[in-house]
């Protein structure tokens, strides 16, 4: 936690009432299903390959079409962004022959089937409840975190500030999980496998895109980090989608070395925009004693307003 159009074809538009840049879902949908198709060949899914240069990596649309069930022209017009009122039926056909993960299959739904467009100004930072902040302090032993749509970082309590960086002293508009993996120089040293953890976040921060594709401050966060960031640009051209759950991650931190660490993703039921992450090391491991000797030097106050 220590900010230019991007490579691929993803192409920002005014949105309806504010005028700021608004992501083209039609242009999203296009540019993934093509990078769904690119990572496949036909003897993944069971199709004759016939010899000779392909074109084209991956499976050509007709193979795609023929895989789906439906005819090539109509899977044509919905690769070109042109598909009105797909059935879900068919949406799942095509995500069943791209083998699609659960949360690709979800981003696919988002952008071929969006709700409705409402016209409605940006919505103001989110902010953490007060009794969530209150809790996550309680918890002493456990460095903890509350992250907002974009990722944007609106809560820690004193241990994840002393793990992951200082959020306090970070300009509001640069709390974000991106931004600090991307462009703050400290993040690379701290994250052991930084390549994994960026994209990680990338395949994060292409969910939310899916799921609020009308929200110009994610637009203009993604624009800004495309221009700053060649390897972001890279990361997101590639389309990848993830949901953020659970794993293990290895940070070197500057104070008290090498940590091997568990997390957890809570996502808040009476808010799913708002996820609880916390770390936690294996009992009586040599992580979790460096995790008990930065416990000990934190002082009590972090806020995440």
């Amino acid at each position: 936690m220590h900010g230019v159009p991007t490579t691929d074809r993803t192409t920002l538009r005014p949105s309806e009432r504010s005028g700021a840049p608004a992501l083209d879902q039609r242009t999203e949908l296009s540019e993934f299903l093509r990078s769904r198709r690119a990572r496949l060949r036909p003897g993944d899914v069971g199709l004759p390959e016939y010899g000779g240069r392909r074109r084209v990596p991956g499976l050509r649309r007709e193979e795609l079409a023929q895989l789906a069930g439906v005819s090539v022209a109509y899977y044509i017009r919905l690769e070109q962004g042109r598909g009105r009122n797909v059935s879900a039926a068919v949406l799942d056909a095509i995500a069943t022959a791209l083998r699609l993960t659960p949360a690709e299959r979800d981003h696919l739904t988002h952008l071929a089937r969006p709700a409705p467009r409402r016209l409605r100004p940006t919505a103001p930072r989110q902010q953490i409840r007060p009794a969530l902040q209150q809790l996550i302090d309680t918890m002493e032993n456990v460095p903890a975190y509350v992250i907002g749509r974009r990722l944007d970082i609106i809560g820690w309590n004193p241990l994840a500030a002393a793990l992951l960086g200082d959020v306090a002293a970070l300009p509001v508009e640069r709390r974000n999980l991106a931004w600090t993996v991307f462009l703050d120089p400290q993040s690379r040293e701290l994250y052991e496998n930084w390549d994994a953890k960026a994209a990680d976040v990338v395949g994060y921060l292409r969910r939310d895109a899916g799921r609020n594709p009308d929200d110009p401050a994610l637009a203009s966060l993604i624009g800004r980090l495309s221009v700053r960031s060649s390897e972001f640009r890279q990361l997101w051209a590639a389309h990848d989608v993830q949901d953020k759950g659970f794993g293990v991650k290895v940070l070197r931190h500057p104070r008290v070395g090498r940590l091997t660490l568990a997390y957890e993703t809570l996502t808040l039921p009476a808010d799913p925009d708002q996820q609880v992450i916390t770390y936690h090391a294996e009992p009586g491991s040599p992580s979790a004693e460096a995790l008990r000797r930065l416990a000990s030097g934190c002082g009590r106050s972090a806020s995440g307003q």
